[in-house]
């Protein structure tokens, strides 16, 4: 039997290439909230695309600038109807931000999330295309 669930792709946005990169192999409905100029409009309809997604998914690189998303990923991981996974790329951060990742990946662990710290994107792409059906 197939379910039918959506993931909310959040994390780095700025120059991160993660999302080019992974929404050609997602066979699992999506909902992107990045657009060229970000509106009011846009904010509203990102609200309501991350209430309706039942999975939330946030992949960090080190293009990040803002905190905003480790925020969000915290918040979602404690909202028992969504499925929290979170995906960090460890490629260009220091070892103290790799060992405070690791912390923060493990808080989340401990409240039922699903965790990477790898520079393999295809994880996240066999884990998302899965849970379309669990």
């Amino acid at each position: 039997m197939k379910y039918l669930r959506k993931v909310f792709l959040g994390g780095t946005c700025n120059n991160s290439t993660w999302r080019d990169e992974l929404m050609p192999q997602l066979t699992i409905d999506y909902f992107n909230p990045v657009v060229d100029d970000w509106t009011e409009d846009d904010q509203l309809k990102e609200e309501y695309e991350k209430d309706q997604c039942d999975i939330h998914y946030y992949c960090i690189t080190k293009d990040m600038t803002g905190v905003y998303s480790i925020a969000e990923m915290i918040d979602s991981v404690h909202n028992r109807n969504k499925k929290t996974v979170v995906h960090v790329i460890p490629d260009g951060f220091k070892d103290n931000q790799i060992k405070s990742f690791k912390a923060v990946l493990n808080l989340i662990n401990q409240r039922g999330g699903i965790t990477f710290l790898s520079n393999d994107l295809n994880l996240s792409v066999e884990l998302l295309n899965a849970l379309q059906y669990m």
